[in-house]
């Protein structure tokens, strides 16, 4: 399997050229999407090896991803593995999403950071499993961490994901869609990493509200299709 790395990154120029290097041995490309960082992100990562993309400015995460999803398209590979700048993924858990996904006939494969929990937050982990639930719930299949943005995902997927967020709720989309397009959602456990000094880009109350506002969505849909006098179908090109 021909898999690239995409990374999304905003002003982490102290972790990704470290990242980036580490990558690269388990992947054909490694593509950085410099989210607008104000530090020198894209220099340390053009030089660690990896191509970069830049916006201009910041536009979040989920942005970046719709980047790194482009790229995919336009490629040649058959998967891209997503990772964050940051150094909470260990690239050399890689193989095994690439392992998963050859001996899988999955379209997405995400990593399960609920198997090892114990320098985990308590409010984080109660959180992930409340939208885990959700989310599953939404995409009509299990899945264990659908908060981990360490995911593979195959370009046979990308016909079914019309995405519009533009924030951490991306990846959430993105399960939901995939899943209710028929694709199936795999997982593999991986390590959860904190790194001393670090502070996630997440704002837990804005962040919330956008999951709950993207759940409701979803949910809504459901009960249109559901009805059986209802006759637009509500999915969209996810479906």
């Amino acid at each position: 399997m021909n898999v690239i790395a995409i990374i999304p990154a905003y002003n982490e120029a102290g972790t990704i050229a470290d990242v980036v290097q580490r990558t690269r041995p388990y992947v054909s490309a490694v593509v950085v999407v410099d989210d607008g960082s104000t530090d020198q992100t894209a220099t340390h990562a053009a030089q660690a090896g990896a191509h970069v993309i830049r916006h201009p400015q910041n536009r979040g995460k989920g942005a970046a991803i719709l980047t790194g999803l482009a790229h995919l398209r336009q490629s040649q590979a058959d998967a891209a593995i997503f990772l964050d700048a940051d150094g909470q993924h260990d690239p050399d858990e890689i193989p095994q999403f690439i392992r998963c996904a050859e001996n899988n006939p999955a379209g997405i494969v995400v990593g399960n950071r609920m198997t090892h929990t114990a320098d985990m937050p308590w409010l984080r982990l109660q959180t992930n499993r409340v939208t885990s639930w959700i989310t599953g719930t939404l995409a009509g299949q299990p899945i264990p961490d659908s908060q981990c943005g360490y995911r593979l995902i195959h370009r046979r997927v990308l016909p079914a994901l019309a995405l519009g967020t533009a924030h951490f709720e991306t990846e959430t989309e993105m399960l939901i869609q995939a899943g209710r397009a028929g694709y199936r959602i795999a997982s593999v456990p991986v390590r959860t990493i904190y790194l001393p000094g670090r502070h996630s880009h997440i704002r837990p109350l804005r962040d919330t509200l956008r999951f709950l506002r993207l759940a409701f969505r979803y949910l809504a849909r459901s009960q249109t299709t559901a009805n059986p006098d209802h006759r637009r179908h509500s999915l969209g090109p996810g479906r």
